[in-house]
């Protein structure tokens, strides 16, 4: 019960630096704290049954993180924040794509 509470915390967390650090200060430390919480979240929160819903969303904001940059006036917001959502979540992708991996290979 407690790791569930961390996870979801972790969660948090996670997005509100990506959010907070893409838009003011950029610091290069943050991308690897949002690395270290995605690897967090992906070993606490996604379970057997998400996995492949979670792999398929990963997947889907990483390849439309760069279309979102060319949204007038929305486009210079999105270029700063997404680079740091995607460290967040490509922590946790490659927790959860190893553990398919593994259960995909036994």
């Amino acid at each position: 019960m407690k790791l569930d509470i961390i996870g979801k915390w972790a969660f948090i967390i996670g997005l509100v630096i990506a959010v907070l650090a893409g838009l003011f200060y950029q610091p290069a430390w943050a991308i690897w704290v949002l690395a270290i919480l995605g690897v967090i979240v992906g070993l606490l929160n996604v379970t057997g049954e998400d996995t492949r819903g979670f792999l398929l969303a990963a997947i889907a904001l990483t390849l439309s993180a760069t279309a979102l940059n060319t949204i007038p006036g929305l486009g210079t917001a999105f270029s700063l924040v997404l680079p740091f959502v995607v460290a967040f979540v490509a922590g946790a992708t490659i927790v959860i794509a190893l553990k398919e991996l593994f259960v995909t290979a036994r």
